[in-house]
């Protein structure tokens, strides 16, 4: 999750991936971040070739400070509802959520650089406040912004990414899209981790990618999509780049026994489908709803 912004650059200058700053989710080629220039796709895996698939592009994707984003909405949202931004937990401006903390309806001003197909910068976004956001059992931030879908469609010919509201499954064909880097990243699921541990945090049923997604730093908090149907199923948040065991940057998956396993070089990310029932009619975030299952304050 973490890497110093020196050592990032210095990564990226060695394999030649540019000049830019970063901090985010960690990578097998460069050191982790608090958070994570065209467009660049990475090698597919040979399922994600599949003629069935759609193409996936940045469309929808933001750029924030430190990490990469995403415009989403629900199933049940409606057009006229405030639209929201989903990035990382560790990606939040007032700093990571301590193990255990859920903080819901804080004040926020953050801005968001909304991204087109091409990852060209068409407009800037801002929050009204951060519906919620934690690091526990998941890692997720969801701004509320003050902008509508309409508006953000209307003005920007932008819509937003629908959050698949189903478990994900195994083979699946994924794109994770980063905003912060305008970049694509293509591989498939290769597998679930019952618990994942990094330092102080575990998050549960975590998605684990085949090698084909190598992300690095900024790219924190970008959505994994579906390329299927274009839907978010996931959004991208560490790896365990030092071979180390459930340090900081280096995660470990926890069986349901206890038994503790490490995939040197290999990323993961925090599964969404749970957060559409957490949030009711207008995008108003109710905990107590029926079938919502995020961490309660």
């Amino acid at each position: 999750m973490r890497k110093p912004l020196v050592a990032a650059l210095f990564a990226l200058v060695i394999t030649g991936a540019g000049v830019a700053p970063a901090v985010a989710a960690p990578a097998p080629a460069a050191a982790s971040a608090s958070a994570s220039s065209s467009v660049s796709a990475v090698k597919a895996d040979a399922k994600a070739a599949a003629p069935t698939l759609q193409a996936v592009s940045l469309a929808g994707t933001v750029a924030l400070s430190n990490c990469s984003g995403s415009v989403i909405r629900f199933p049940n949202s409606a057009d006229s509802d405030p639209a929201l931004v989903l990035s990382n937990g560790h990606c939040l401006e007032t700093g990571f959520p301590a193990p255990g903390e859920v903080i819901v309806d804080q004040a926020s001003s953050r801005t968001f650089g909304l991204l087109n197909s091409a990852g060209t910068r068409v407009a800037t976004l801002r929050a009204s406040k951060v519906a919620y956001s934690t690091m526990t059992d998941t890692d997720v931030t969801i701004y509320q912004l003050t902008s509508t879908y309409t508006t953000i469609k209307n003005s920007y010919g932008i819509s937003a990414l629908t959050v698949q509201d189903t478990h994900p499954t195994v083979g699946t064909a994924i794109t994770v899209a980063s905003g912060y880097w305008k970049r694509l990243y293509n591989c498939s699921i290769d597998g679930f981790a019952y618990r994942l541990k990094e330092g102080d945090w575990t998050w549960k049923d975590s998605i684990r990618y085949t090698s084909a997604c190598n992300t690095i730093g900024g790219t924190s908090g970008s959505p994994v999509i579906d390329q299927a149907t274009g839907k978010v199923v996931a959004v991208n948040n560490t790896g365990n780049e030092d071979g180390e065991t459930c340090t900081v940057n280096n995660p470990c998956e926890v069986d349901a026994s206890g038994n503790v396993t490490i995939h040197p070089g290999i990323n993961y990310a925090e599964e969404t489908y749970q957060i559409p029932a957490c949030f009711t009619t207008g995008n108003k975030l109710n905990l107590s709803a029926s079938g919502c299952t995020l961490p309660k304050p």
